[in-house]
């Protein structure tokens, strides 16, 4: 129902030359001895000091997984890849946030089905209000009747990796 295209990230990125200098530049200042690749805790400073947090063990294994391929810590190349990736990702969740907020007129932190009807008045005037209260439902995960930014999330990016 919603689409937000972040699934053809992989295959469409491009790094802008600001960003692959940032990005090798945060590389280098991380590769403690230079030794040519990032080790574990490396990788989590790099992380820090571009996207102002600490990663998860989670996210830094994930991390590690999809792209430690016979070597024993991130290249370079990889590196850049990967927070390219990042980057778009936080990009993407940028644009979520901007949809969820056009639709929260009043700034609550959640859509009633009114807020929702109202949207779609805008945005899909043809819609039948039936159409309009199913897809309520199908969003409000929890069926408390209001839908959070969480449940928006998981609908705007549901079955993106799938796909």
């Amino acid at each position: 129902m919603f689409a937000t295209g972040s699934h053809h990230l992989r295959s469409e990125l491009q790094v802008n030359d600001n960003d692959r200098k940032t990005f090798l530049r945060v590389f280098q200042l991380c590769d403690e001895g230079d030794k040519g690749y990032l080790s574990r805790e490396d990788l989590k400073v790099a992380v820090v000091m571009l996207f102002g947090y600490k990663p998860s063990k989670l996210e830094v294994d994930s991390m590690l997984s999809s792209f430690m391929i016979n070597s024993p810590g991130i290249t370079s190349d990889s590196f850049l890849k990967m927070m390219a990736l990042k980057k778009a990702a936080q990009l993407s969740f940028g644009n979520q946030r901007e949809i969820f907020s056009v639709f929260d007129v009043h700034c609550r932190g959640f859509l009633t089905l009114e807020d929702f009807k109202r949207a779609f008045r805008q945005v899909a005037p043809h819609l039948s209000e039936r159409t309009v209260v199913e897809a309520f439902r199908e969003v409000d995960q929890d069926s408390d009747g209001l839908v959070s930014y969480k449940d928006f999330e998981f609908v705007l990016n549901y079955g993106e990796d799938g796909e």
